[in-house]
Protein backbone atom coordinates (compact mmCIF):
# COMPACT_ATOMS: atom_id res chain seq x y z
CA UNK A 1 0.00 0.00 0.00
CA UNK A 2 1.04 3.59 -0.90
CA UNK A 3 1.53 6.04 2.05
CA UNK A 4 -0.03 8.59 0.23
CA UNK A 5 -3.16 6.19 0.83
CA UNK A 6 -3.18 6.91 4.35
CA UNK A 7 -2.98 10.47 4.05
CA UNK A 8 -4.33 11.22 7.50
CA UNK A 9 -5.59 10.22 11.09
CA UNK A 10 -9.45 10.35 10.49
CA UNK A 11 -11.18 7.65 12.85
CA UNK A 12 -11.59 8.75 16.22
CA UNK A 13 -12.00 6.30 18.41
CA UNK A 14 -12.40 5.97 22.41
CA UNK A 15 -9.22 5.27 24.34
CA UNK A 16 -11.10 3.65 27.09
CA UNK A 17 -12.70 0.99 24.62
CA UNK A 18 -9.16 0.96 22.57
CA UNK A 19 -6.82 0.29 25.18
CA UNK A 20 -8.92 -0.62 28.32
CA UNK A 21 -7.31 2.38 30.53
CA UNK A 22 -9.24 4.72 32.61
CA UNK A 23 -9.48 7.79 30.11
CA UNK A 24 -12.07 9.87 28.36
CA UNK A 25 -9.65 10.90 25.68
CA UNK A 26 -10.86 10.22 22.24
CA UNK A 27 -7.85 9.97 19.14
CA UNK A 28 -7.53 9.79 15.61
CA UNK A 29 -6.53 6.60 13.79
CA UNK A 30 -5.63 6.05 10.37
CA UNK A 31 -8.55 4.15 8.48
CA UNK A 32 -6.31 2.03 6.42
CA UNK A 33 -3.99 -0.44 7.32
CA UNK A 34 -0.68 -0.55 6.16
CA UNK A 35 1.88 -3.31 6.14
CA UNK A 36 4.43 -1.45 8.42
CA UNK A 37 1.58 -1.52 11.19
CA UNK A 38 2.41 -3.81 13.80
CA UNK A 39 0.07 -6.92 14.65
CA UNK A 40 -1.79 -6.32 17.44
CA UNK A 41 -1.78 -8.46 20.38
CA UNK A 42 -5.16 -8.95 21.94
CA UNK A 43 -4.07 -10.19 25.29
CA UNK A 44 -1.86 -7.53 25.47
CA UNK A 45 -2.04 -5.16 28.89
CA UNK A 46 -1.95 -1.47 29.04
CA UNK A 47 -0.16 0.63 31.88
CA UNK A 48 -2.50 3.77 31.96
CA UNK A 49 0.54 6.49 32.32
CA UNK A 50 2.89 5.21 29.80
CA UNK A 51 0.12 4.38 27.24
CA UNK A 52 -0.86 8.24 27.91
CA UNK A 53 2.62 9.68 27.55
CA UNK A 54 3.05 6.93 24.23
CA UNK A 55 -0.73 8.48 23.03
CA UNK A 56 0.39 12.10 23.30
CA UNK A 57 3.34 11.67 21.55
CA UNK A 58 1.56 10.32 18.60
CA UNK A 59 -1.74 12.64 18.79
CA UNK A 60 0.43 16.13 19.60
CA UNK A 61 4.15 15.06 18.07
CA UNK A 62 5.33 15.37 20.98
CA UNK A 63 9.30 13.16 21.19
CA UNK A 64 8.40 10.63 23.68
CA UNK A 65 11.28 8.29 25.74
CA UNK A 66 10.39 4.96 27.69
CA UNK A 67 12.59 4.14 30.08
CA UNK A 68 12.64 1.06 32.56
CA UNK A 69 14.26 -1.95 33.48
CA UNK A 70 14.56 -4.97 30.83
CA UNK A 71 11.58 -6.80 30.21
CA UNK A 72 8.87 -4.68 30.93
CA UNK A 73 7.73 -4.22 27.74
CA UNK A 74 8.70 -0.66 26.44
CA UNK A 75 9.04 -1.14 23.02
CA UNK A 76 6.22 -4.10 22.72
CA UNK A 77 4.43 -1.19 24.66
CA UNK A 78 4.86 1.20 21.68
CA UNK A 79 3.75 -1.06 18.82
CA UNK A 80 0.73 -1.75 20.34
CA UNK A 81 -0.37 1.83 20.92
CA UNK A 82 0.34 1.92 17.21
CA UNK A 83 -0.93 -0.75 16.12
CA UNK A 84 -4.08 0.08 17.47
CA UNK A 85 -4.23 3.45 15.50
CA UNK A 86 -2.93 1.74 12.21
CA UNK A 87 0.02 4.27 12.61
CA UNK A 88 3.38 2.49 10.67
CA UNK A 89 5.94 1.45 13.26
CA UNK A 90 9.41 1.00 12.24
CA UNK A 91 12.01 -0.20 15.38
CA UNK A 92 15.60 0.39 14.81
CA UNK A 93 18.32 -1.17 17.72
CA UNK A 94 20.92 1.54 18.15
CA UNK A 95 23.66 -1.39 18.41
CA UNK A 96 27.18 -0.69 18.33
CA UNK A 97 27.12 -1.80 13.92
CA UNK A 98 24.87 0.91 13.23
CA UNK A 99 26.30 4.05 12.19
CA UNK A 100 26.16 7.17 10.14
CA UNK A 101 26.00 5.85 7.00
CA UNK A 102 23.31 3.50 7.82
CA UNK A 103 21.13 6.59 9.17
CA UNK A 104 21.19 9.26 6.60
CA UNK A 105 22.54 6.87 3.76
CA UNK A 106 25.43 6.69 1.56
CA UNK A 107 26.26 6.85 -2.41
CA UNK A 108 25.86 3.43 -4.35
CA UNK A 109 26.84 2.24 -7.56
CA UNK A 110 23.43 1.16 -9.75
CA UNK A 111 22.56 -0.04 -13.46
CA UNK A 112 20.18 2.28 -14.92
CA UNK A 113 19.62 2.04 -18.81
CA UNK A 114 22.36 -0.93 -18.82
CA UNK A 115 24.85 1.73 -17.32
CA UNK A 116 26.26 1.97 -14.03
CA UNK A 117 25.63 4.99 -12.30
CA UNK A 118 26.82 6.49 -9.12
CA UNK A 119 22.94 7.08 -6.75
CA UNK A 120 22.38 8.09 -3.48
CA UNK A 121 20.51 5.54 -1.60
CA UNK A 122 18.87 6.98 1.31
CA UNK A 123 19.03 5.62 4.66
CA UNK A 124 16.24 5.03 7.42
CA UNK A 125 16.31 8.73 8.66
CA UNK A 126 15.00 10.24 5.61
CA UNK A 127 13.11 7.46 4.53
CA UNK A 128 10.69 7.50 7.88
CA UNK A 129 10.71 11.66 8.18
CA UNK A 130 9.29 12.25 4.94
CA UNK A 131 6.28 9.44 5.69
CA UNK A 132 3.90 8.82 8.28
CA UNK A 133 6.06 6.72 10.23
CA UNK A 134 6.40 6.50 13.99
CA UNK A 135 10.21 5.46 14.34
CA UNK A 136 11.23 3.66 17.41
CA UNK A 137 14.92 4.00 18.41
CA UNK A 138 15.65 0.73 20.64
CA UNK A 139 18.72 1.00 23.14
CA UNK A 140 18.35 4.76 22.62
CA UNK A 141 21.37 5.17 25.30
CA UNK A 142 23.79 2.27 23.31
CA UNK A 143 24.20 4.27 20.34
CA UNK A 144 27.61 5.33 19.17
CA UNK A 145 28.23 9.46 20.48
CA UNK A 146 28.72 10.34 16.80
CA UNK A 147 25.29 8.44 15.83
CA UNK A 148 23.52 10.78 18.58
CA UNK A 149 24.49 13.53 17.19
CA UNK A 150 22.75 12.81 13.93
CA UNK A 151 19.68 12.27 15.84
CA UNK A 152 19.63 14.81 17.39
CA UNK A 153 18.57 17.00 14.46
CA UNK A 154 15.30 15.72 14.60
CA UNK A 155 14.50 15.87 18.05
CA UNK A 156 13.29 19.43 17.57
CA UNK A 157 9.52 19.40 17.15
CA UNK A 158 9.31 20.10 13.31
CA UNK A 159 12.79 19.32 13.29
CA UNK A 160 14.52 18.72 10.21
CA UNK A 161 17.39 16.53 8.61
CA UNK A 162 20.19 18.18 7.09
CA UNK A 163 21.22 16.12 4.31
CA UNK A 164 25.72 17.15 3.65
CA UNK A 165 25.26 14.23 1.20
CA UNK A 166 23.18 15.88 -1.34
CA UNK A 167 23.22 19.66 -0.21
CA UNK A 168 19.57 19.78 0.85
CA UNK A 169 17.69 19.88 3.99
CA UNK A 170 14.32 17.36 4.55
CA UNK A 171 11.14 18.38 6.23
CA UNK A 172 9.50 16.17 8.28
CA UNK A 173 6.04 14.79 6.96
CA UNK A 174 3.23 16.11 8.84
CA UNK A 175 2.94 12.71 11.13
CA UNK A 176 5.83 11.49 11.35
CA UNK A 177 6.71 10.53 14.95
CA UNK A 178 9.60 9.27 16.87
CA UNK A 179 9.86 7.37 20.05
CA UNK A 180 12.91 5.59 22.03
CA UNK A 181 13.45 3.49 24.67
CA UNK A 182 16.12 3.07 27.07
CA UNK A 183 17.14 1.17 30.27
CA UNK A 184 19.03 3.94 31.90
CA UNK A 185 18.25 7.12 30.59
CA UNK A 186 21.83 7.98 29.36
CA UNK A 187 23.35 7.49 32.85
CA UNK A 188 25.81 4.79 31.32
CA UNK A 189 25.49 1.10 32.76
CA UNK A 190 23.74 1.37 35.94
CA UNK A 191 24.54 -1.24 38.31
CA UNK A 192 27.07 -2.83 35.63
CA UNK A 193 23.28 -4.44 34.76
CA UNK A 194 23.58 -2.96 31.08
CA UNK A 195 26.92 -3.53 29.29
CA UNK A 196 27.69 -1.67 26.50
CA UNK A 197 25.41 1.89 26.77
CA UNK A 198 26.55 5.02 26.75
CA UNK A 199 26.67 8.39 29.27
CA UNK A 200 24.64 10.15 26.61
CA UNK A 201 24.84 13.89 26.36
CA UNK A 202 22.24 15.57 28.45
CA UNK A 203 21.42 17.91 26.28
CA UNK A 204 20.51 15.88 24.12
CA UNK A 205 18.20 14.23 26.76
CA UNK A 206 16.78 17.70 27.34
CA UNK A 207 15.44 17.52 23.84
CA UNK A 208 12.95 14.26 24.13
CA UNK A 209 9.90 16.14 25.72
CA UNK A 210 8.67 13.47 27.32
CA UNK A 211 10.33 10.52 29.21
CA UNK A 212 8.08 8.07 31.42
CA UNK A 213 8.70 5.06 33.20
CA UNK A 214 7.37 2.00 33.03
CA UNK A 215 7.61 -0.58 35.67
CA UNK A 216 6.62 -4.25 36.20
CA UNK A 217 3.33 -4.97 36.43
CA UNK A 218 1.34 -6.42 39.36
CA UNK A 219 1.04 -10.32 40.21
CA UNK A 220 -2.31 -10.38 38.39
CA UNK A 221 -1.57 -8.53 35.15
CA UNK A 222 1.85 -10.43 35.09
CA UNK A 223 0.00 -13.78 35.69
CA UNK A 224 -2.48 -12.88 32.98
CA UNK A 225 0.13 -12.47 30.48
CA UNK A 226 2.15 -15.52 31.02
CA UNK A 227 -1.06 -17.89 31.10
CA UNK A 228 -1.90 -15.74 27.89
CA UNK A 229 1.36 -17.00 26.06
CA UNK A 230 0.80 -20.63 26.36
CA UNK A 231 -0.57 -22.95 24.52
CA UNK A 232 -3.92 -23.90 25.34
CA UNK A 233 -3.65 -27.45 25.89
CA UNK A 234 -0.98 -27.21 28.02
CA UNK A 235 -0.34 -29.07 31.53
CA UNK A 236 0.92 -25.21 33.41
CA UNK A 237 -1.82 -24.34 35.22
CA UNK A 238 -2.79 -20.99 36.77
CA UNK A 239 -1.47 -21.88 40.37
CA UNK A 240 1.99 -22.49 39.23
CA UNK A 241 2.16 -19.53 37.20
CA UNK A 242 1.40 -17.73 40.18
CA UNK A 243 4.10 -19.09 42.15
CA UNK A 244 6.56 -18.27 39.43
CA UNK A 245 5.50 -14.58 39.33
CA UNK A 246 6.17 -14.13 43.03
CA UNK A 247 9.43 -15.37 42.96
CA UNK A 248 9.64 -13.47 40.00
CA UNK A 249 9.00 -10.63 42.36
CA UNK A 250 11.03 -11.79 44.86
CA UNK A 251 14.03 -11.74 42.80
CA UNK A 252 13.65 -8.20 41.89
CA UNK A 253 13.29 -7.11 45.18
CA UNK A 254 16.26 -9.34 46.29
CA UNK A 255 17.71 -7.43 43.39
CA UNK A 256 16.86 -3.67 44.64
CA UNK A 257 18.64 -4.46 47.90
CA UNK A 258 21.93 -5.63 46.35
CA UNK A 259 21.36 -9.13 47.22
CA UNK A 260 21.07 -10.74 43.57
CA UNK A 261 22.92 -9.02 40.25
CA UNK A 262 20.41 -10.72 38.18
CA UNK A 263 16.78 -10.29 38.07
CA UNK A 264 13.62 -12.18 36.46
CA UNK A 265 12.02 -10.22 34.07
CA UNK A 266 8.23 -11.32 32.97
CA UNK A 267 10.20 -12.17 29.74
CA UNK A 268 12.51 -14.63 31.86
CA UNK A 269 8.77 -16.03 33.33
CA UNK A 270 7.29 -16.49 30.37
CA UNK A 271 10.62 -18.67 29.49
CA UNK A 272 10.09 -20.68 32.06
CA UNK A 273 6.39 -21.19 31.73
CA UNK A 274 7.29 -22.31 28.04
CA UNK A 275 9.94 -24.79 29.53
CA UNK A 276 7.70 -26.43 32.34
CA UNK A 277 5.53 -27.13 29.63
CA UNK A 278 8.12 -28.64 27.86
CA UNK A 279 10.16 -30.39 30.22
CA UNK A 280 7.31 -31.10 32.94
CA UNK A 281 9.72 -30.70 35.90
CA UNK A 282 9.26 -27.20 37.55
CA UNK A 283 12.95 -27.46 39.30
CA UNK A 284 14.78 -28.42 35.61
CA UNK A 285 12.87 -25.99 33.79
CA UNK A 286 13.65 -23.46 36.45
CA UNK A 287 17.17 -24.21 36.45
CA UNK A 288 17.41 -24.12 32.81
CA UNK A 289 15.72 -20.81 32.77
CA UNK A 290 17.22 -18.71 35.61
CA UNK A 291 19.42 -20.81 37.90
CA UNK A 292 22.57 -21.34 35.24
CA UNK A 293 22.63 -17.45 34.97
CA UNK A 294 23.46 -16.73 38.49
CA UNK A 295 26.69 -16.46 40.36
CA UNK A 296 27.41 -19.70 42.11
CA UNK A 297 28.08 -17.62 44.83
CA UNK A 298 24.53 -15.99 44.67
CA UNK A 299 22.36 -19.77 43.84
CA UNK A 300 21.65 -20.38 47.74
CA UNK A 301 19.87 -17.46 48.02
CA UNK A 302 18.05 -18.28 44.95
CA UNK A 303 17.25 -21.46 46.08
CA UNK A 304 15.89 -20.32 49.11
CA UNK A 305 13.36 -17.76 47.76
CA UNK A 306 12.44 -21.08 45.52
CA UNK A 307 11.51 -23.18 48.36
CA UNK A 308 9.83 -19.96 50.18
CA UNK A 309 7.43 -19.75 47.23
CA UNK A 310 6.99 -23.77 46.13
CA UNK A 311 7.95 -25.54 48.96
CA UNK A 312 10.92 -27.34 47.36
CA UNK A 313 14.18 -27.52 48.04
CA UNK A 314 16.19 -26.40 44.81
CA UNK A 315 19.63 -28.61 44.72
CA UNK A 316 22.47 -26.89 43.95
CA UNK A 317 24.61 -29.12 44.00
CA UNK A 318 24.66 -32.30 41.28
CA UNK A 319 22.53 -30.71 38.84
CA UNK A 320 23.41 -32.33 35.80
CA UNK A 321 24.38 -35.65 37.24
CA UNK A 322 25.02 -37.85 40.52
CA UNK A 323 21.92 -38.67 42.98
CA UNK A 324 20.25 -35.35 42.81
CA UNK A 325 20.48 -35.03 39.05
CA UNK A 326 17.65 -32.46 38.17
CA UNK A 327 17.18 -34.78 34.13
CA UNK A 328 15.36 -37.61 36.78
CA UNK A 329 11.68 -37.73 35.94
CA UNK A 330 12.29 -35.45 32.64
CA UNK A 331 10.27 -36.31 29.73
Amino acid sequence: MDFDVLEKPSEEVSVRITFGIDSDMNVLKFKDRHPLVPDIDPDYVFERNVTLAILAGFVHDRRTMVQGMHGTGKSSHIEQVAARLNWPCIRVNLDGHVGRLELIGREAIVIRENKQVTEFQEGILPYCLTRPIALVFDEYDAGRPEVMFVIQQMLEKKGKLALMEQNRVVSPHPFFRLFSTANTVGLGNFQHLYQGTQVLNQAQIDRWNIVVTLNYLSAEQETAIVMAHLDSSTSVNKRQIMQMVRLAALTRQAYASGDLSVLMSPRTVIAWAENLALFDNEVFAFTLTFLNKCDTSEQPLVAELYQRCFDTELPIQGIFGGENSLLEGVK
